[in-house]
């Protein structure tokens, strides 16, 4: 039986998937800000692409490709907009 390749963007369907999946990229990134980054392309993926979540975001696809590439530091101001057009918000929790 062949293995299929698995992708995370097959599984972020619903706010509640991306909210579930982005606080496990968070719990895991310590300090890196690169893995959130990354999950946050997944979550771009499963959304349409870049391009739609640039729309979305109000912000530049080119700059948000870059700053998804993970290979980049984003601004707070920038991650915000990501999440909100993903459907979800950020929070802090003690």
């Amino acid at each position: 039986m062949p293995v299929k390749a698995h992708k995370a963007s097959d599984y972020l369907k619903t706010p509640e998937d991306i909210a579930a999946y982005l606080n496990a990229a968070i719990e895991e990134f310590d300090g890196d800000t690169r893995l959130l980054m990354k999950a946050f392309r997944n979550v771009a993926a499963a959304q349409g692409g870049v391009s739609e979540l640039a729309r979305r975001a109000d912000v530049n696809r080119v700059g948000l490709s870059r700053g998804l590439s993970g290979n980049r530091d984003p601004r707070l101001g920038t991650v915000a907009k990501i999440a909100s057009a993903c459907g979800v918000k950020l929070q802090f929790v003690a």
